[in-house]
């Protein structure tokens, strides 16, 4: 019997295709390597912006993107729709990342919380204190939120560059307090960065907030049936004056962490689905419908078996990660160093306020926050902490980039100054991030010497 050696082939292709796309999306939810490819988008950017075609550069970006319906037309720069739009997506992660801490995480309760809320609060204070001694003048203080975040993304990548002899409670205190350092810059972002509020523009969010209710309350899992609701409380907030990536935090915020109440669990309706579908092939069904009934109730258990919290927060994770944040980095990075002067107007003491208060008050805002709690006998230190590892957190927390370039841009509207503050931002996060990995490598040599390992 003659034999067709693709049919043969085909299952072990198969398994190697899988085992490819598992590998894949392994590797697309490591922290490091997010941070990684951050950086090369930022590299990319600096250089581009420094090169013979710095012109298409600054081009690319203020061209015009327009999106609507008819005759109900948006129309915006480029950078618009990646800094006020796009960044949304990236702002509905951090909204679901501080729900799920505040459920079942590390500020589930006020006891675990305490520590981590204080060393983000002196995390933030100091370095907005240090900026403001060195910058006087009106016009220079509008940057002093600037050094107050903690970028994620690249602390915790930076973090996991240094293996797996990092204690675990340090790792959770890090993601713990760069949480805390997002909600208090989403606060920022809101208090001192909305211009003057339009109240029409609230009609309009509200609905799409009434609209997320509705849904939840009927039961609708679909995360894509959002994106309308979301849609309204995004145009609403940029009608209002507030910053509309705001909407991503509110969102994120409303996100379930229970999966839809049902009258049987996700499993067994996946296993009764599983039987039903296997009872009518034996049967000989033919007609699709028939066999699309279980299909549809065995998809609707596989989406039941994760809270929306997780689900989307893991479905959304690899195109922030390696989709939004490297635009955002290409698009905000890019830093001309012929345009920037720095021995006029004060671009020097912000370049340098920014640096010095990200580079030297992070980590000493968290430590003298921490430290002074402790002495109080009000918080201890987390089992398996010490100083030595609190002083790692603190030189990380003073990677601030994605965030920090956020609120510079929403800072100064002066090209010469935003230059400034970004490069601040820049300098200070390649140092701190260096700083982070060698004091961590002595830290975990130390450690394993200890352990005999």
């Amino acid at each position: 019997m003659n034999r067709n050696p693709s049919q043969g082939a085909l299952p072990s292709a198969q398994r190697l295709a899988d085992k490819a796309f598992d590998a894949l999306e392994r590797f697309l939810h490591i922290e490091a390597v997010s941070g990684i490819v951050l950086l090369m988008f930022a590299a990319i950017a600096l250089i581009w912006a420094n090169s013979p075609a710095a012109a298409s550069y600054e081009h690319l970006w203020h061209m015009p993107l327009s999106v609507g319906i008819g005759e109900h037309v948006v129309s915006r720069s480029l950078h618009f729709w990646i800094n006020d739009a796009l960044m949304t997506v990236f702002f509905l992660v951090v909204g679901m990342e501080i729900r799920r801490e505040i459920h079942d995480g590390a500020l589930a309760s006020l006891e675990q919380a305490a520590l981590p809320m204080a060393a983000a609060l002196g995390g933030v204070a100091v370095p907005a204190l240090l900026y403001l001694s060195v910058n006087g003048s009106e016009a220079l203080r509008q940057g002093w939120a600037v050094p107050t975040a903690t970028d994620i993304a690249f602390a915790v990548g930076v973090l996991a560059l240094l293996g797996k002899s990092i204690p675990g409670s340090v790792r959770v205190f890090l993601l713990a307090l760069a949480i805390i350092d997002d909600i208090v810059a989403v606060l920022i972002i809101a208090l001192f960065f909305s211009g003057g509020l339009d109240p029409s523009g609230f009609l309009i969010a509200g609905v799409g907030i009434l609209l997320v209710l509705g849904f939840q309350r009927i039961g609708i899992g679909s995360a894509w049936a959002y994106v309308v609701p979301g849609a309204l409380l995004w145009f609403g907030l940029l009608q209002t004056g507030a910053h509309p990536t705001l909407a991503g935090v509110i969102l994120g915020l409303m996100t379930p962490v229970f999966s839809s109440p049902s009258l049987e669990r996700p499993v067994e309706t996946a296993t009764g689905a599983i039987e039903e579908f296997v009872e009518r092939v034996r049967q000989g069904a033919e007609d699709v419908q028939r066999l699309m009934q279980p299909v549809k109730r065995l998809r609707h258990a596989q989406r039941e078996l994760l809270p929306p919290v997780v689900r989307v927060q893991m479905a959304l994770h690899p195109w922030v990660a390696y989709g939004v944040m490297p635009l955002f980095a290409l698009a905000n990075a890019g830093v001309g160093l012929d345009g920037v002067d720095l021995a006029n107007g004060g671009s020097l003491t912000v370049m340098l306020g920014v640096s010095l208060a990200l580079v030297v008050g992070k980590p000493l805002g968290i430590m003298l926050s921490s430290w002074t709690l402790v002495r109080l006998g009000w918080c201890r230190l987390p089992e398996g902490m010490s100083w030595s590892w609190m002083w790692l957190i603190g030189c990380l927390a003073g990677i601030g980039f994605t965030m920090s370039i956020f609120i510079a841009t929403l800072a100064f509207d002066g090209e010469r100054l935003l230059s400034a503050a970004k490069l601040g931002v820049l300098l200070a996060s390649g140092l701190a991030g260096a700083i982070g990995l060698v004091l961590g490598r002595i830290l975990v040599v130390r450690a394993r010497a200890a352990s005999g390992r």
